[in-house]
């Protein structure tokens, strides 16, 4: 008899993001995952243990590769604050185009249904903060923060929507926008 794929919680998750990101949250049941890595639906429950955990366990990935997609658009982008922040949204809205369902699920999840530890997000978004520091000052460094991602978030909802269909190039209205956003804060 042969023996049975082995499978770790790391290749489970990540199996589990591949098939949400192909089709769709809807798609994702346990057992298609088992027969998607050549196992049984018991097997799983050894790793995730329901439906529930798998899902928080695929936003944190999620999450993880989109912060640590904006922590390279830092460290490639110029010196200044404001480039460095226009890049970090740059950056976040293609990760938002590229990773759509994927995107939505881990910024439409609330508290207790799959979302990730609010210490581990904090984590996340504390370089960020230091970055948006610099353009809006410290005592206004998280306002600043959640205004830009809100508004990158926003526009980037409105276009996986096609909500946004009056024509015109929507990446330099994305990067205006932006820039005048940032800039805002220097005259606060």
């Amino acid at each position: 008899m042969p023996y049975p794929r082995r499978v770790d919680k790391e290749s489970i998750v990540r199996a589990a993001h591949e098939l949400v990101e192909q089709e769709g949250v809807g798609a994702l049941s346990l057992d298609k995952l088992a027969r998607l890595l050549g196992i049984k639906a018991p097997s799983l429950y050894r790793h995730v243990g329901n439906k529930e955990s798998l899902l928080l366990e695929v936003n944190l990935l999620t999450l993880r590769q989109l912060f640590f997609a904006l922590d390279v658009a830092v460290s490639d982008a110029k010196s200044d604050p404001t480039d460095q922040l226009l890049a970090v949204m740059q950056i976040y809205r293609h990760f938002a185009h590229t990773h759509p369902y994927t995107y939505m699920m881990a910024m439409t999840t609330k508290p207790g249904a799959g979302r990730p530890d609010e210490d581990a997000l904090v984590q996340m978004v504390l370089p960020l903060q230091a970055l948006m520091e610099e353009v809006s000052g410290k005592e206004e460094s998280l306002a600043a923060l959640r205004g830009a991602f809100a508004l990158v978030h926003g526009y980037v909802m409105l276009e996986l929507n096609q909500q946004l269909q009056r024509g015109g190039d929507l990446d330099a209205t994305f990067d205006r926008v932006v820039r005048a956003y940032l800039a805002g804060w220097k005259w606060l």
